[in-house]
């Protein structure tokens, strides 16, 4: 790896990752293990999927 390269890696692991950060990474992760499989699968769904999981979370927190 270039030094260019290995300082800019080095620079980013110091970056705080916030939660949007983390789902926007999670739902990312999940469309393209599915799509792999099934090409029929959208963003879109991923994105209407996660939604409905977070709010049937929210309903058992409270």
């Amino acid at each position: 790896m270039s030094n260019d390269v290995e300082n800019l890696v080095k620079r980013a692991k110091k970056i705080p990752e916030t939660p949007a950060d983390r789902e926007k990474q999670r739902r990312s992760f999940a469309f393209g293990n599915t799509a792999m499989e099934n090409p029929r699968i959208t963003r879109e769904m991923i994105n209407a999927e996660a939604e409905a999981l977070k709010a049937e979370s929210a309903e058992r927190d409270d």
